[in-house]
């Protein structure tokens, strides 16, 4: 005992020296001299809003001296930065230190005032990925799991080079001022109709014609010199991807006005066994489509959701719950060619991974002063009452704006706005109301609840989203794209269209969150002409988060799975700055993600430096510290020694019954003092603490793996890099 209060003594006397540290790397050290304090990785508690609380193992070592064991509780405010997979715990408040075994509490109070004085000047830079894998031992830990419109939509089939062409609901025409055509707003893609009622569509390097706006598209080399001349004055000047520039023949053209999506192969589907199942994938497609064979049914992988059918036909398909899935799919092998859908299959670690991704905010911090919004009107404000609510909703506005209580507030780029007038002033809110929880996802104003208010001060407001802004929900076990509702776009004078589920081939990465196919389509989306609204949402324009994707399929190969990423296949939602949406705002956003200036007395954690000791120490709720050995056996780390540890009778006894404690105990416990030879035996470790802990081993070096995973691979700074679960 005495070596330990000495080793408190000396580095409470002292001013903690630290080297530069490589910021995601556990455990950590503080050094002074000949004394190290080591800082284990963090075990989570709670996490509610931005407030993330926890406990960490610690050590302290004096050369020459065994490390004296502890825990200490933190509570923060977590800033995250989604596309790096960082996050910062900021406003550090340790709330307790404990030593099991060391009974000088006066130089353990004395210890923890001097070291919370040093640790609570840091913001604590922590890898996402372990955040996420530790944030399964959070109890109560909400999934968010929504009611979901899963109906499905038209699912069309195609073994030739194929393009879905998307309109949003019947074709709406514009006229271009001193033009004899007319354009489709309501699409992504260009569509125009000349003055003899022929229609062109331009993807890619090919022109269509056809005497229908929906059918009859055949390619055509004989365009009207003025329509030509406006493609290419709008249209975006990329080159094509290399399975597009080999085609010879134009793709086939399907054109649609309602919920659809595209299925291809190239040529007859070419079906490659999956190693340790009775399931087949199909390998020449960007569709992720599996067969059972004990049942003969195909499964296609849609927007998160599974739907099944016994053949590839049009038409033919209905939706499966997560539950009902053969159970054969949570046996696909992580390193399979088809090891992504496994996020998609409920029970799996890569599921529930995505999961718990659904409860972490992108934050920032709003300057009061400089944060401004603009409403768009077409005509006077109209508002109309969402069901099940008090709360009215703008219907030809281009931006959320709702009526409560006799207040106008307005979402833009997840901040909150208020006004007593919906043609303003606004001003950034310090207030979300509460009645917006009670929006249903058949409102277009459903993504709104999931944009919060933390805190707020007279200067900065902090903010922050959850994935559900972005469209991205929990539903039976996974993440799944889209409410699947059908929202009507607003059209007068001019177009402001509504968020979509279908359409744009949305698909899942471990990797880079949602992605986007839509067939061979690299060039079609997003001209840039649709001058009287906002733009498409759809790939491109306002949604960020979409881009403009193309085929993994034809000739070029079909690398898949978690290994390779998005890098083979559809055109993935980058981790770049647009998937941040605060970065989207020009001012107003003082900080978003971690890279920020720090106060003057407060520091990135660059006092602690890496630690080269193995990151085995964990600490229980009580404080109780254990070591996992290499054996996978867990030493309890109790600071008391063999000989301090008998019961209390000797200390309290020693005179009124000298002999009984000199005779009659050692004779009494021989054996018991033979197996306690060594601290690693005391106590024994409970077969339900052996559980908790393996537990939370298993957490924890899944973390590490996916880190570890995502920095080779490349994805980010930090990780994976960037905002996972969906784009608005």
């Amino acid at each position: 005992m005495r070596h330990i209060i000495i080793i408190l003594c000396f580095i409470l006397t002292s001013s903690f020296v630290v080297a530069e540290s490589s910021g995601l790397h556990w455990p950590k050290e503080i050094k002074k001299n000949e004394t190290v304090v080591v800082l284990y990785q963090p075990q989570l508690e709670s996490f509610k809003g931005n407030i993330l609380e926890g406990r960490m193992a610690l050590s302290v070592t004096r050369k020459d001296k065994k490390p004296v064991f502890g825990a200490l509780w933190f509570k923060a405010r977590l800033a995250t930065d989604l596309e790096e997979r960082t996050a910062v715990l900021e406003k550090l408040d340790i709330q307790k230190i404990v030593f099991p075994g060391v009974k000088d509490s006066v130089k353990i109070d004395k210890f923890s005032e001097l070291f919370k004085q040093e640790v609570e000047s840091w913001n604590l830079v922590m890898s996402l990925d372990r955040i996420l894998a530790g944030l399964e031992e959070v109890e109560n830990l909400n999934e968010l799991s929504v009611k979901l419109n899963n109906a499905p939509p038209d699912i069309y089939f195609r073994t030739s080079p194929s393009v879905l062409i998307t309109i949003d609901g019947d074709p709406i025409y514009k006229n271009i001022e001193g033009a004899n055509f007319d354009y489709v707003v309501n699409t992504a893609f260009f569509i125009v109709k000349d003055s003899k009622n022929k229609y062109y569509i331009k993807g890619g390097k090919f022109w269509y014609v056809s005497n229908e706006a929906t059918s009859g598209y055949t390619d055509t080399n004989k365009v009207p010199s003025d329509i030509k001349k406006f493609a290419d004055k709008n249209l975006p000047k990329e080159e094509q991807d290399s399975a597009t520039a080999s085609l010879t023949e134009a793709p086939e053209l399907i054109v649609v006005t309602k919920p659809s999506e595209l299925i291809t192969t190239d040529g007859d589907p070419d079906y490659a066994t999956i190693e340790g199942t009775t399931l087949l994938y199909v390998s020449n497609t960007e569709s992720d489509i599996v067969m059972d064979i004990n049942s003969q049914v195909h499964y296609v992988l849609l927007a998160g959701r599974w739907y099944k059918s016994s053949s590839l036909e049009d038409g033919s398909w209905t939706f499966v719950e997560p539950a009902d899935l053969p159970a054969d799919f949570s046996k696909i092998p992580n390193d399979s060619d088809m090891a992504d859908v496994r996020a998609s299959v409920p029970g799996t670690p890569e599921a529930q991974e995505a999961l718990l991704e659904q409860t972490i905010p992108q934050t920032a911090t709003v300057d009061r002063k400089t944060a401004t919004v603009e409403v768009k009107w077409d005509g006077d404000p109209k508002f109309e009452k969402i069901e099940g609510t008090n709360i009215s909703a703008a219907k030809n506005s281009d931006k959320t704006v709702l009526l409560i209580k006799n207040k106008y507030y307005c979402v833009d780029d997840a901040i909150w706005f208020v006004s007593d007038n919906p043609l303003g002033p606004w001003t950034v809110s310090d207030v979300r109301p509460d009645e917006v929880d009670r929006i249903p996802p058949e409102s277009e104003a459903y993504n709104v609840k999931y944009v919060y208010i933390y805190e707020s001060t007279p200067e900065v407001v902090y903010v922050g989203y959850l994935p559900g802004y972005t469209w991205s929900f929990a539903y039976g076990g996974c993440v799944v794209y889209g409410t699947g509702y059908w929202y009507r776009p607003w059209y007068y004078h001019y177009y402001y269209p509504r968020p979509v589920t279908w359409g744009f081939g949305v698909h899942w990465n471990p990797y880079t969150g949602w992605g986007f196919s839509f067939g061979l389509s690299y060039g079609w989306i997003g001209w840039g002409f649709h001058p009287y609204s906002r733009a498409y949402w759809g790939p491109r324009g306002y949604h960020y988060g979409y881009r403009h994707g193309y085929a993994r399929g034809y000739n070029h190969g079909y690398y898949r799975g978690a290994r390779h990423g998005y890098a083979a296949g559809y055109r993935a939602g980058q981790r770049n700055s647009y998937n941040n949406v605060y970065r989207n705002r020009n001012t107003g956003v003082k900080h978003t993600g971690t890279a920020r200036t720090q106060p003057a007395n407060r520091t990135l954690n660059n006092k602690a430096r890496p630690s080269t000791r193995p990151n085995n120490v964990f600490a229980d709720k009580k404080g109780n510290v254990y070591q996992r050995d290499k054996s996978g056996n867990w030493q309890n780390k109790n600071n008391a020694k063999p000989a301090q540890r008998p019961t209390s009778q000797p200390s309290k006894q020693p005179a009124t019954q000298p002999s009984k404690g000199t005779t009659q105990k050692p004779q009494a416990r021989p054996s018991t003092g033979q197996n306690r030879q060594t601290p690693q035996q005391r106590p024994s470790v409970s077969s339900q603490q052996k559980q908790q802990l393996n537990h939370s081993y298993q957490n924890r070096n899944r973390g590490n793996q996916n880190y570890n995973r995502a920095r080779t691979s490349g994805y980010g700074g930090g990780g994976r890099g960037g905002a996972r679960g969906g784009r608005r």
